[in-house]
């Protein structure tokens, strides 16, 4: 939505367990620098490390595709689930993001001359260190409410009949009430939904709920919490609440 706003390009860095500057940064396109080589060696050509070194052979992962980007219009950088990376990633993370310049030993210090609109997203597997925070303006996304997540749904999953979903979102809304561990989230919503569907329920009821409780809540702890609350309730308070 940003990035169209702004008409800037959309680059996305997902981060993982493990990710390092290599995934994040660049790296350098061994097998066209082998082929090349290969290529002066058939024409006895003198090799010049330099030109082995060269953008031509640079791989720009996202980092640096938004910091050596071409134009007016600055790209939009969105770094997803940066609590799944370590430490070291985190803190190499806040160096780029203080000055938005990165250093190529090859080729020298690329500098972004527009910095990038930065957008960092976080599930709290993790907290995430002070320094980094001190960087951002934070904004807390709640879970969605009935009506916008049912017109998601709607949008989402259109083979689900309409009370299924209205019962589905009702439901959802009803679980997340609970202490759970980990409270569905707008994807799990969609899974269970089309899960019913697929199933060919038309309308929620005990026994289907049941059946495909490991669809919404992905922990045992989560699925006692909701059989002891009372699947029958949570039914007729769904019903209720689509209606």
């Amino acid at each position: 939505m940003l990035s169209r706003w702004t008409g800037g390009e959309l680059v996305r860095l997902q981060c993982y367990e493990g990710i390092d500057a290599s995934q994040a940064v660049y790296e350098w396109d061994y097998s066209r620098q082998l082929l090349h080589l290969r290529a002066l060696e058939a024409s006895r050509r003198e090799i010049d490390e330099d030109e082995l070194y060269s953008q031509r052979f640079l791989v720009k992962r996202p980092l640096l595709r938004a910091i050596a980007h071409d134009g007016d219009v600055p790209p939009v950088l969105l770094i997803d689930e940066v609590d799944r990376a370590d430490d070291e990633f985190e803190a190499f993370l806040l160096e780029i993001l203080s000055d938005w310049s990165i250093s190529v030993p090859e080729l020298g210090v690329m500098r972004a001359g527009t910095p990038p609109i930065a957008i960092l997203t976080s599930n709290r597997t993790r907290d995430v260190h002070d320094a980094l925070k001190r960087r951002c303006l934070y904004h807390w996304i709640s879970h969605h409410d009935f009506e916008r997540e049912l017109a998601i749904l709607r949008v989402r999953a259109p083979e689900v009949p309409d009370a299924l979903a209205r019962e589905v979102a009702a439901a959802v809304e009803s679980l997340r009430s609970i202490d759970l561990y980990k409270p569905p989230g707008v994807a799990e919503t969609i899974d269970w939904a089309q899960a019913l569907a697929t199933l060919g329920s038309s309308t929620l009821d005990e026994r289907a709920v049941e059946t495909t409780l490991g669809t919404i809540l992905k922990y045992r702890e989560d699925q006692e919490r909701a059989r002891a609350r009372g699947l029958d309730e949570l039914v007729r308070e769904a019903v209720a609440r689509g209606a």
